[in-house]
Formats: structure tokens, C-alpha cells, sequence
């Protein structure tokens, strides 16, 4: 890959181009949080050649729903639960739409 192409990447929102304490930083949280949510299976941040968590754009988005949820007092793993379902929706949602788009005459 060459410096171009990885600065196209950077635009990619599942390009895992944040560190785990840049992450944490950006969401205004711990470490530790981030390390729970992965641990609740919300997120699989992916790994570098040297094994330290790597996040993207999207991941963010997700974990600072999380982060809200919890913020407001929701257990980890409920707020957890509750980011994949409305993940899900929302996914559910674009297919419906779509196919309405192209069974339309």
C-alpha cells in the first residue's frame, strides 16, 4: 500500500485508523470502558501487526451510543443490547426501503 492509498482509507468509515486511548480520548471514557464493550461482544475492534486495538470511525459512532445509554444509567450490557438492536433497525430499515425502491413500478 502505498501513502496514497492509505490516505484514501482515511475517509472509510471501517478504515481502523484510531488507537484504543486516541478512541478513548475522542469519546471522552476509559480505556476500561472501551475494553467492556469488546468484552460485550458491541464492538471487535481490529488488532495491528503488534496487537494493540485498532478502532474505526463506525466503531466510534457505536461506542459513544453505548457511552450515552450508560451515561444515563443503563447497565453495560443492557445499553450493549440495546446499540445492537437499534443497529439492527436500522439495517432493517435500509432493506425495506431498497426493496420498496426496486419492486416499484
Amino acid at each position: 500500500m502505498t501513502a496514497d492509498d492509505s490516505f484514501g482509507r482515511l475517509d472509510d468509515d471501517d478504515y481502523p485508523a484510531y488507537t484504543m486511548g486516541r478512541a478513548a480520548e475522542m469519546l471522552g471514557t476509559t480505556q476500561g470502558f472501551l475494553r467492556a464493550i469488546g468484552e460485550a461482544r458491541l464492538i471487535t475492534p481490529l488488532r495491528s501487526t503488534g496487537g494493540h486495538r485498532r478502532y474505526s470511525r463506525y466503531q466510534l459512532r457505536i461506542a459513544a451510543r453505548a457511552r450515552e445509554l450508560v451515561d444515563q444509567g443503563t447497565p453495560i450490557d443492557a445499553a450493549c443490547r440495546i446499540v445492537i438492536l437499534e443497529d439492527q433497525l436500522e439495517e432493517a430499515k435500509r432493506i425495506n426501503a431498497e426493496h420498496h425502491r426496486t419492486t416499484q413500478p
